[in-house]
């Protein structure tokens, strides 16, 4: 199983970043797919979630409106675009799959991206 992220840098307050997640050895149709971040010296944040459809997204209240979450299922790459970026941004961006299954939880993660946002 691999969750592949891709994207991260660093940005200027007000600027923007795609990041995107590329999935490979699990089923990735039947997982929800989303994003999650851990500031530094915090912990984690789920930011995003979007089902394996595409139809369903949800997002924390910090990100809503900046953030968009998407997937594509044919390419099997979940991607997060990020707009009017802040300071409190900057964390490591991490790619998340899991679904429910016979009373089972399975869930992987990718390695995370940094993204900076400083002036």
């Amino acid at each position: 199983v691999h969750l592949v992220e891709s994207g991260g840098g660093t940005v200027q307050p007000g600027g923007s970043l795609r990041l995107s997640c590329a999935a490979s050895g699990f089923n990735f149709g039947a997982y929800t797919m989303s994003w999650v971040r851990r500031p530094p010296g915090k912990g984690l944040e789920a930011i995003a979630h979007i089902n394996n459809g595409g139809e369903s997204t949800q997002y924390a209240d910090s990100v809503k409106g900046r953030f968009t979450i998407s997937i594509d299922n044919a390419k099997n790459t979940v991607d997060l675009q990020m707009s009017s970026l802040k300071p409190d941004d900057t964390a490591i961006y991490y790619c998340h799959a899991d679904q429910y299954y016979s009373g089972d939880y399975y869930d992987y993660w990718g390695q995370g991206t940094q993204v900076t946002v400083s002036s």
